[in-house]
């Protein structure tokens, strides 16, 4: 049932509250303590290295290798804590296998967390896909009691043994968090006093957390009348000093948010840098955004190609990208899927009666698995693989069902940002299948008076590089006319990733396709044709998610994206039967939940123009149109490019960041204007692709 105590009894806390007039007798003023903060984020069941989608090993991730920078940053710092700042339970097929296909018992733990307990997290905060699955799975496999009617209470259910942290989420009708909101961890330390000894210490480390307010948009389906949202920084204010006032002496904020320097809003997604001007916050865990902060310090494999920080994160107000500092507080994101490690290295003074920190001696690093010397992995540790070895293999067992479909083509997303539909043409198809027969069949008369107007479908490429060079859907390589690939359960899920989406059609006119397509096509740069230097078409692949293709039947929808224009002037030549779209012309736009319901910002489209609200997935939606079809062809499935790039003729080289060795993956959808492969990777591991946008 729900821990009710939020925090340790203050009998056993050694040291004296931050604040205090009273100095301990047991420490020496001037003694000073040297903790390390150790930080992993966005995990999402990543348990081994292991890829369920194409069933095969990938060193590149994990938590059984990031166990080993673990062990290693906990040698180097024994001083240490370790917390997660959550989206631990849902990104693979192990997530959905424990999840929804064979959903973990409460006597049973989630593998992942098998794992953290095994680790022996100190802490943990909640992400927004945590919620993906339902509030009861959620209480169940957390053990929490969220007091809320109609969710279960769970009875001594498999959970972490360390504490859950969530403050900004509460009962609807109690305003109650549903979690603890803060927890205070006594850690004990060896400390330094000023003749040299060391003495041991008791270190009250206070952890609070924080996730998205979209969360009410994302699982509206979950989570509508049942909890709401409050701002970070409004509820970071409040529980702030409660917390220092029960005896914490060092406040961390486990923030699942990354940095925006929009104007701040209760309502603001990505809020840490505003989250870090709230007093009393010594240290930020960041998250969500699956990037590395701050610049990573090991060795370029490329002595002359540094690695450079996201373009999102560059320039920000108040922010330190090198010695990883927003707003002079220390702050770290380690990526996603156990890739890095965290470490932020304090030194702590005992002055005036508690602890305070020595900011100029703060160290901050995002460790991967190179770190030694920018080229060498790290081993996997070998005491993880045993723990979860029932439910990987459960796994791999479940992924490898037979569809019942075969299909003639390569389905990938290799190139999806420079016109390739192969993976995403077969997701609209089936999208606009389910909204148009819902239609046809509907008895309400609202629904049924829509027959006369144009279906149309937008997905994207989710699987395009955002979270390193091994994040590319391609699903059936090696399939061939001559030799078609027998699709299997895994493969809808490289196709369309978030199973927790659910289906929904939108009606909109003509203006506001028009703004859709504008705000996709943000993502790319604005390319200046008279430069001679190198410019890179998508600089930043951290909400590729958000670049929407959309499709209609036979190809009736194209347009164009002048990438030389700025954002929001780029898309020409936009059509519907060869006839230009019209500003007050209406379509319905099947898509998911998150983007009908504002996800992602895209003008006009917040909820209201909503008509169809499916109780399916689209994932289970592409699964089951796939399974009717026996037969996928390229003609009819895979090759129906309705976009192109506006012809443009530039002086310099541009490029796309890709995977090494994919040229004739391009020429084989007919990509003429990737035109060759550069000879080295990038530092983080891509091709750079040269595209001439002339052709």
């Amino acid at each position: 049932m729900k821990n009710t105590t939020w925090l340790p009894s203050l009998t056993v806390l050694a040291l004296t509250a931050c604040g205090s007039s009273t100095p301990s007798p047991q420490i020496p003023e001037g003694t000073t303590l040297k903790v390390a903060l150790l930080e992993t984020t966005d995990l999402h069941q990543n348990v081994l290295s292991y890829d369920y989608y194409g069933l095969k090993p990938d060193t590149t991730l994990g938590l059984e290798r990031t166990s080993t920078l673990i062990s290693g940053a906990r040698t180097e710092n024994p001083n240490n804590v370790l917390l997660d700042d959550g989206d631990v339970i849902q990104g693979t097929l192990l997530g959905d296998y424990q999840a929804v296909a064979s959903p973990v018992p409460c006597s049973g733990t989630m593998a992942i967390h098998k794992v953290m307990n095994a680790l022996k997290y100190d802490g943990g905060g909640v992400g927004n896909h945590e919620f993906n699955y339902g509030l009861n799975f959620l209480g169940q496999i957390t053990n929490t009691n969220f007091g809320i009617t109609g969710i279960t209470a769970p009875n001594n259910c498999g959970a972490p043994t360390y504490p859950i942290v969530l403050a900004n989420v509460v009962n609807a009708t109690t305003q109650a968090p549903i979690f603890n909101p803060y927890s205070i961890i006594p850690k004990k330390f060896s400390a330094t006093a000023p003749d040299g000894t060391s003495i041991n210490v008791t270190l009250n480390v206070g952890i609070m957390g924080f996730v998205p307010p979209q969360v009410m948009d994302w699982d509206q389906k979950n989570l509508a009348g049942k909890v709401s949202v409050n701002g970070v920084v409004e509820t970071a204010t409040k529980y702030v000093p409660e917390i220092r006032s029960k005896g914490a002496d060092l406040v961390v904020a486990l923030s699942h948010g990354g940095l925006d320097a929009s104007p701040y809003s209760p309502k603001m997604e990505n809020g840490s840098l505003y989250l870090s001007t709230v007093p009393g916050i010594d240290a930020l865990m960041l998250g969500h955004s699956h990037l590395i902060f701050p610049l990573q310090k090991e060795a370029p494999v490329d002595p002359t190609k540094p690695f450079k920080i996201d373009a999102s994160l560059a320039n920000l107000p108040g922010v330190d990208t090198v010695k990883g500092l927003v707003n002079g507080v220390p702050a770290v994101m380690a990526q996603s899927w156990g890739r890095r490690l965290g470490i932020i290295q304090m030194v702590l003074k005992y002055q005036g009666g508690k602890w305070v920190v020595q900011k100029d001696q703060t160290n901050v690093e995002a460790r991967g698995f190179t770190y030694t010397d920018g080229k060498t992995n790290v081993d996997a540790d070998p005491s993880i693989a045993p723990l979860v070895d029932t439910e990987h293999k459960a796994t791999m067992a479940y992924a490898a069902q037979p569809l019942g479909t075969t299909t003639d083509f390569e389905m990938s997303a290799y190139f999806a940002l420079v016109g390739d539909v192969s993976a995403i043409q077969i997701v609209n198809q089936a999208q606009i299948n389910y909204v148009q027969n819902f239609i046809n069949n509907s008895t309400d008369p609202t629904i049924a008076s829509y027959k006369s107007i144009p279906v149309i479908s937008c997905s994207a490429p989710f699987k395009a590089g955002r979270n390193g060079p091994t994040d590319f859907t391609d699903v059936a390589p090696t399939a061939t006319p001559a030799n078609p690939f027998g699709l299997q359960v895994r493969n809808p899920g490289d196709l369309y990733l978030y199973g927790n989406n659910n289906l929904q059609a939108v009606k909109i006119q003509g203006s506001d396709l028009k703004n859709w397509l504008e705000k996709s096509a943000s993502q790319f740069a604005q390319i200046n044709p008279a430069l001679t230097t190198e410019q890179d078409l998508v600089p930043s692949y951290s909400t590729i998610y958000n670049y929407d293709v959309f499709y209609a039947p036979n190809n009736a929808l194209t347009y164009q994206i002048d990438v030389t224009q700025p954002v929001g002037s780029r898309i020409v030549n936009l059509t519907y039967l060869g006839k230009p779209v019209a500003p007050t012309d209406n379509f319905i736009v099947a898509t998911n939940d998150y983007r009908a319901a504002g996800g992602g910002n895209f003008p006009g489209i917040d909820g209201s123009k909503t008509i169809i609200k499916s109780p399916d997935a689209n994932q289970a939606v592409v699964s089951k149109y796939i399974s009717g079809l026996g037969k996928m062809t390229s003609t009819i499935n895979g090759t129906g490019q309705s976009w192109s790039f506006v012809k443009t003729t530039t002086q310099g080289p541009v490029i796309l960041r890709s995977v090494t060795g994919k040229l004739p993956v391009a020429k084989a959808v007919g990509l003429a204007r990737v035109v060759a492969e550069g000879s080295a990777l990038d530092p983080n591991g891509y091709a750079k692709y040269q595209i001439d946008l002339s052709k």
